[in-house]
């Protein structure tokens, strides 16, 4: 049902993403323009993905109607397959926020979507499944939910600290294609209506080439209240260095919402550049509107786009010299999760990683 109040009128706020989770949300992937060779490949990689949340918490995987039993077969029995429309897969943007009231209760929040950007900067044209998914995948599970739009905002564009800091990006949520219409005020005013928290820290940049104007998922990440982890590179001849050299240095001089100075771990980028190979390129089937991609282009590859589940830290992997340093990394910092390699290149081709196509719900509430 739908709330006529805000959240944090009712006491309910986003918890952090290392907090403990009743589960999490995915979307089976199925866009021609995103998925290229009809996503075969991509499903194989979602699969292993969702089997892997699973080992520690609920995984329920939304579906087209006419793709629903081929996922449950390719999935297995321990992973619960919604039918619902959407389209594309990209759950952490387009699936509810979840706040709670630290008693217990559960309920979603719903924001305007509008594929990155809508009429100036937008990835596709068409995006009203999309918008609708958040509300309808709610109402399945018996949640009530807020409703935040027209106020334009993407789950990966945020992340708190469940004890009243969120990050985001100045490159993102002040871009012309989201609420060009509101000032730095009024966005953080809207954060706090909804998400209940009462400092917002503004990282300069994001990742290079990041088509989502530079999602702070995809750069930087709480590790734990007034501790982060930065993408970064020590190249200065990558185009990455300046802009994780502004966010580092933005974050030395920040505190977070209650007085600390936040400790930053540096966490590398892959070593070599990870780019749409020609035979790649070949699978995509684009639709009018859609952003195309092109051989070579340089893909927004970060090992910060990991998924923290109740037992472990899920971290993304290219094939890279740096994959097991970011792994060693990540298992040192999440411990007692255990590090967990999941071979992500198939995902990082539709243009996000780990991170993007999942979305914890915390514990709380009662589920259907």
């Amino acid at each position: 049902m739908k709330r006529n109040s805000l959240p944090c009128r009712d006491g309910f706020f986003m918890p952090a993403e290392f907090s403990p989770h009743h589960g999490c949300l995915m979307i089976w992937p199925h866009r021609p323009g995103s998925w290229p060779f009809g996503a075969k490949k991509a499903r194989e990689a979602f699969t292993k993905l969702a089997q892997a949340i699973a080992l520690t918490e609920k995984v329920y995987m939304l579906a087209e109607p006419e793709l629903a039993e081929g996922a449950r077969l390719a999935l297995g029995p321990s992973i619960e397959v919604i039918p619902l429309e959407s389209n594309d897969a990209w759950a952490r943007d387009t699936g509810p926020t979840f706040v709670v009231d630290g008693k217990g209760g559960l309920r979603g929040v719903n924001w305007r979507f509008n594929a990155w950007g809508g009429n100036v900067d937008g990835l596709y044209s068409h995006w009203e499944k999309d918008d609708a998914l958040a509300p309808a995948f709610c109402q399945k599970l018996g949640l009530d939910w807020y409703d935040a739009a027209p106020f334009v905002l993407e789950g990966g564009s945020i992340h708190t600290d469940g004890e009243g800091t969120l990050l985001t990006t100045e490159s993102c949520l002040l871009s012309r294609g989201r609420n060009p219409d509101l000032s730095r005020e009024e966005i953080e005013e809207k954060l706090r209506e909804y998400l209940g928290i009462q400092k917002v820290l503004w990282l300069p940049r994001g990742i290079y080439n990041d088509e989502t104007n530079e999602h702070v998922d995809n750069v930087c990440a709480f590790v734990r209240p007034g501790e982060v982890v930065l993408a970064w590179t020590d190249d200065e001849s990558d185009p990455q260095y300046p802009l994780s050299r502004q966010c580092l240095e933005y974050l030395g001089n920040a505190t977070d919402a209650r007085g600390r100075h936040l400790k930053v771990h540096k966490l590398p980028i892959p070593q070599k550049p990870q780019v749409v190979a020609p035979q790649e390129l070949e699978g995509y089937d684009f639709e009018e509107g859609e952003d195309m991609r092109e051989a070579g282009e340089r893909l927004a590859a970060s090992y910060v786009n990991f998924y923290l589940s109740n037992g472990h830290v899920l971290v993304p992997q290219f094939g890279d010299a740096h994959d097991a340093l970011a792994l060693e990394i990540l298992g040192r910092l999440f411990a007692p999760r255990i590090a967990l390699p999941i071979p992500s290149r198939e995902i990082l081709l539709g243009g996000g990683n780990i991170h993007c196509v999942t979305q914890q719900i915390p514990e709380g509430g009662t589920l259907r």
